[in-house]
């Protein structure tokens, strides 16, 4: 099983899965922004920015 966690680790690091993970985090925001009504903007963006931190480069 560690296996899958290193590939999905190593994907995540590598430019094509940062691509995708900030496109997967974006569309996340983008909900939760429409779902909030756009009240919850700034603490979207931090939530948005402090997960971007933790996943891939």
């Amino acid at each position: 099983m560690s296996d899958l966690g290193d590939k999905a680790k190593d994907f995540a690091d590598s430019d094509k899965g940062e691509k995708a993970t900030d496109a997967g985090l974006g569309k996340a925001a983008g909900a939760a922004d429409k779902a909030t009504g756009g009240g919850h903007g700034d603490q979207i963006d931090k939530a948005e920015k402090a997960a971007d931190d933790k996943i891939g480069k």
